[in-house]
């Protein structure tokens, strides 16, 4: 079996996890890589091809960054949490022994949590008029923004050839259940069970009072497409990655991706107890 490690390595204590989980997992007979980063002394990217299990070892981001690493082979990740908030992750070492919970996630004992994603495309043209596409995968969101040369964006949000509405502002969240506690709460949106399979349409500062946040179901497909009256320089961001093109965006698309990222957890409750602590401040004894 093999076992695939993405540690944050800004965080040295993530790091000495990692060495000591490799020794103990050698010791065990798994097959052991590392996730490349600038910070690592890795020259190439690993393969992660044949591996059982990726383990996060660090915040949210850390395991925001080993989903896209997965992306939609359905591998599952264990995050350990090394960072402030943890939300997504499934223990931290001051709750847990390490070693005994990637035993259990190794022996099939824990709880598998079924996390919709997001398939996303950004069109663009260039000055010739020849359209581009850069296709993303997203855990948590899309976001598209005012870029730092716009006081404000406006765009037509359409779900599944339904035209919803006209919309100027900031921007717009398109999430996941699982990203409806980021940015799309940030901007107004409900806290939505993972179980939920649709995706979750938020304003970002809408000049009018009448926009609301709306769910989709999962089969719906959600396209946001700029003004031509009322040109402007979008920012994109998906899972707080930024699309970077030099064309001129024309509209994003958003759908349920093909497959989903699988966490592993304790339990149901998990979701509830983490919504419990980090955003009402109570604490509970695992």
């Amino acid at each position: 079996m093999k076992v695939f490690l993405v540690p944050n390595y800004y965080k040295n204590e993530a790091v000495e996890s990692g060495l000591a989980l490799e020794l103990w997992l050698g010791r065990q007979g798994y097959d052991v890589a590392w996730a490349a980063d600038q910070r690592s002394a890795i020259a190439s990217v690993p393969d992660i091809e044949g591996s059982d299990l990726v383990i996060s070892l660090g915040g949210d981001g850390t395991l925001l960054r080993a989903a896209r690493i997965v992306g939609y082979q359905e591998i599952p990740i264990l995050g350990l949490s090394y960072g402030h908030v943890g939300f997504l992750t499934a223990a931290s070492p001051d709750e847990r022994d390490v070693l005994g919970v990637v035993s259990d996630a190794l022996a099939g004992e824990m709880h598998v949590s079924r996390r919709a994603t997001l398939a996303v495309e950004v069109f663009s043209h260039t000055d010739g008029g020849e359209e581009e596409s850069i296709d993303t995968f997203a855990l948590n969101d899309m976001a598209l923004a005012r870029g730092p040369l716009s006081d404000m964006v406006e765009f037509d949000v359409t779900v599944s050839g339904h035209h919803i509405d006209r919309l100027r502002g900031d921007g717009v969240v398109v999430s996941t259940a699982t990203g409806s506690t980021g940015y799309a709460l940030s901007a107004g949106g409900p806290i939505v069970s993972p179980d939920y399979t649709g995706m979750v349409c938020v304003p970002i500062a809408p000049h009018t009072i009448q926009a609301r946040a709306f769910l989709t179901s999962p089969s719906d497909v959600v396209e946001i497409t700029m003004s031509r009256e009322r040109p402007s320089v979008p920012a994109i961001a998906v899972d707080g990655q930024f699309v970077a093109t030099d064309s001129v965006v024309d509209r994003v698309v958003a759908r349920r991706g093909p497959g989903d990222v699988l966490l592993l957890d304790y339990g149901p409750e998990s979701f509830y107890n983490s919504v419990s602590r980090v955003f009402y401040g109570v604490h509970h004894d695992r």
